[in-house]
């Protein structure tokens, strides 16, 4: 008998089964309209991303993070004069972002229920543990999950623990994400399968060219393209 390509599909979650960066877009709109006194707003944008990725390293990936480099940068534009009255609507906004309600990406539960008990399915996430918990909470998706893995960075390395310690190596893994930096190219580092699912809103640290030249790099429009793929690649 012949054995699956497949026995593990991971999947990525903000902005792959639920909406994320829109949020983060308005809050920075909003962030830009406190500021708008001391500085234009690509100024305040520029700025605000240098600081996220100064911050990566100490805060790491997510809203509270985001938030302290929000502070940081008000600090900076106005040379340490920023009223603490916008310094307390950038906590408040900080805040909505930790309580924004979940919205799932079409085909997201449609897809997980066809392939939840024909293959081992992994949540492999990064950022914040209580936002993330949250988030998959109210997404009412938790169930269909075998793992959930909430890492602080997405690297080759991680890939090939988490698909190692779940299933007997990459080679029969496939990860799914809108990140090419972070879900595609390193699970094809080390021999899965990686299918990219672009999302109209993808964090620009997040961007690299895509590995086209990479046998096991596959491209759909939407998580409804996903299960056509799976069937192929069992044939």
């Amino acid at each position: 008998m012949t054995q699956s390509p497949l026995s593990i599909i991971g999947f990525d979650a903000d902005d792959t089964l639920w909406q994320n960066e829109q949020f983060y877009r308005l809050t920075e709109e909003h962030f830009r309209s406190l500021l708008a006194d001391y500085a234009e707003g690509a100024d305040i944008s520029k700025r605000l991303l240098e600081a996220e990725k100064r911050n990566l390293a100490h805060y790491g990936f997510g809203i509270k993070g985001f938030t302290l480099s929000m502070i940081e940068t008000a600090l900076e534009i106005t040379e340490g004069r920023v009223p603490s009255k916008v310094i307390g609507e950038i906590l408040a906004i900080g805040r909505d972002l930790l309580s924004h309600p979940v919205e799932c990406l079409p085909h997201a539960r449609q897809t997980l229920e066809a392939l939840a008990g024909h293959y081992f399915l992994v949540l492999i996430t990064k950022g914040d543990l209580f936002d993330q918990e949250r988030k998959l909470a109210q997404s009412g998706l938790g169930d269909y999950f075998d793992a959930v893995e909430i890492v602080s960075d997405k690297s080759a390395t991680t890939y090939r623990r988490i698909f190692g310690k779940h299933a007997e190596g990459p080679e029969r893994a496939m990860m799914i994400g809108n990140s090419l930096k972070s879900d595609i190219v390193p699970a094809l580092a080390v021999g899965a399968w990686g299918v990219f699912v672009p999302h109209e809103l993808t964090w620009i640290f997040e961007h690299v060219e895509k590995p086209v030249e990479v046998p096991r790099f596959r491209e759909i429009a939407d998580l409804g393209g996903l299960l056509p793929l799976i069937e192929t690649l069992e044939q």
